[in-house]
């Protein structure tokens, strides 16, 4: 009987690490959509306030009007800026989060790789044992053979 793989906890362990990191990265990878998400919504709607800011300049407004749109605009504009720097952090993080999958994977590779050069040991050491016996028994028939003559 062949002898298991003494690291065989450690590669469960690896795989088992490996897995929570790649559902970690995907859950980084939908944050980071999200907040791209928001970012393109918070530009499309600063877009469309500015058109409209710029129809009402040409249809001609007062000044209070005039502040309001502007106030508006500049508090989109840091709300803009708040984003680009949430999704900034959030790429970082999805980087983070893919640089520990791919260490993760690299460990379990490593043991993978160890797991096979030791299954590949006890296949042979399984075929000496079995050849071994095949000779023993081959010599024993011959044996017997040799004395009823």
């Amino acid at each position: 009987m062949s002898e298991s793989f003494p690291l065989q906890p450690l590669l469960d362990l690896a795989n088992n690490r490996m897995d929570e990191a790649a559902r970690k990265l995907g859950e980084l990878i939908a944050s980071e959509h999200a907040v791209e998400e928001k970012l393109a919504l918070l530009v499309d709607y600063r877009k469309e306030y500015h058109a409209r800011f710029v129809e009402a300049v040409r249809n001609g407004i007062g000044p209070d009007a005039w502040r309001n749109f502007s106030a508006f605009l500049g508090k989109l504009d840091d709300a803009i800026a708040q984003q680009e720097k949430a999704v900034s952090v959030s790429r970082q993080r999805t980087e983070q989060g893919q640089q520990a999958w791919v260490d993760q994977r690299n460990k379990v590779k490593a043991f993978d790789t160890l797991s096979h050069r030791h299954q590949s040991l006890q296949s042979r050491k399984e075929a000496k044992q079995e050849q071994r016996l095949t000779d023993e028994h081959a010599a024993k028939q011959f044996r017997d053979r040799t004395e009823e003559d």
